[in-house]
């Protein structure tokens, strides 16, 4: 089966006759897309017949399947979706100003919105690692893996997971980082 079918039939044994399957253009560009009702698969995964196609097309309609039960650890990452934003897009510019005119309350300020972003990519995790154990039990229970085909699932599935940690480890980090810069300015303006 191509992405693309093994997105439909899990869609369609969930019920999910309304959520649209489209290819969309990109590498590493898929996506489950809450407003439109649509699983996005870049055109590897759209077209391929592989066991990571299958693995990443079942973990975006994991995210359809959260939606439709109203997973409540989506439903807040999408409630942050603004604030998230306008902390990854403000925060930077308001540090390095901060930073370089020794301003600690603009410094202090992006913190603040960095942390927003940075509690954005925490409550990432569980909405992930959600999806990736929705999309195993799908494939398996749907028969559209073999059973010496699991284990590579499950690493396909925990490497795409495992990105979300990496990137929050490194968010959690800069953000002591800077608590640390904001500190340390702040007792020598003292």
């Amino acid at each position: 089966m191509t992405g693309a079918e093994v997105a439909r039939k899990i869609l369609d044994d969930n019920g999910l006759y309304n959520v649209g399957v489209e290819e969309t253009r990109g590498y590493l560009s898929d996506h489950y897309d809450p407003r439109s009702k649509v699983v996005r698969l870049s055109s590897d995964n759209f077209f391929g017949h592989s066991v990571a196609a299958a693995a990443i097309a079942a973990h975006e309609v994991g995210h359809a399947i959260q939606d439709a039960e109203d997973y409540s650890f989506l439903r807040f990452r999408h409630a942050l979706v603004p604030v998230a934003s306008l902390g990854s897009n403000f925060s930077w510019i308001l540090i390095l100003i901060g930073i370089f005119a020794q301003l600690s309350g603009l410094l202090l300020l992006g913190i603040l919105f960095m942390a927003a972003a940075v509690v954005f990519q925490l409550v990432t995790l569980p909405v992930e690692f959600n999806a990736s154990n929705r999309a195993m039990e799908q494939v398996v229970s749907a028969g559209i893996i073999r059973n010496d085909e699991e284990r590579e699932t499950k690493k396909v599935l925990n490497a795409a997971a495992l990105t979300y940690v990496a990137a929050a480890a490194v968010a959690v980090l800069e953000l002591v980082r800077l608590v640390m810069i904001y500190t340390g300015m702040t007792s020598s303006e003292e």
